[in-house]
């Protein structure tokens, strides 16, 4: 039988890599890929920001907070939603599949990245008069305290980033 522990989550800002990275360490480590976003987006037929637009901030945590709480996989690489850290549940279901690993990004190298991140599905639960500094000051803490592994990915091409990633989830002993 499977280890139950057996996925690696990667949590992080918005432009922090999660999606595309997490693609390419699937690829090194011979694991599956999920994203979440996609999975939300399959499940509620609308985009993020038309999620995030017809519910509301606290109505789109809601949903992926199920979302998240539902997933049920196996040597898998989770991308989750920047804002997955508001889920407490979700995030301690995640926390029970496998290792939760922080791509941390520096805020300026993340400016750097997303320059308009307003259409891009991003969950703002102070409104959309938030900066991406008052974002990034808000997530920080949870994205520490949820994560078992912190990678830096900053002035990381994604494959070194995702080689860095497998290298410190082995180095921690994690699903050797």
């Amino acid at each position: 039988m499977a280890d139950a522990k057996d996925n690696i989550v990667l949590i992080g800002m918005p432009g922090a890599g999660k999606s595309t990275l997490g693609v390419v360490l699937a690829k090194v480590m011979n694991y599956d890929f999920v994203d979440a976003d996609l999975v939300i987006q399959q499940q509620c037929d609308k985009t993020l920001q038309r999620l995030i637009d017809a519910c509301g901030p606290e109505g789109f945590i809601a949903v992926e907070n199920q979302v998240l709480k539902s997933m049920d996989c196996h040597g898998t690489i989770i991308a989750t939603g920047g804002s997955a850290v508001y889920s407490d549940e979700g995030m301690a279901h995640l926390a029970s599949l496998g290792t939760v690993v922080y791509l941390r990004l520096g805020y300026d190298a993340l400016c750097e990245r997303l320059s308009d991140f307003s259409e891009r599905g991003v969950v703002m639960r102070n409104g959309m008069g938030m900066s991406l500094r008052g974002l990034f000051d808000e997530r920080k803490p949870l994205y520490e305290q949820y994560a078992e592994v912190t990678v830096d990915v900053g002035g990381l091409t994604i494959t070194e980033a995702a080689l860095k990633v497998a290298s410190a989830i082995e180095g921690a002993g994690a699903n050797a």
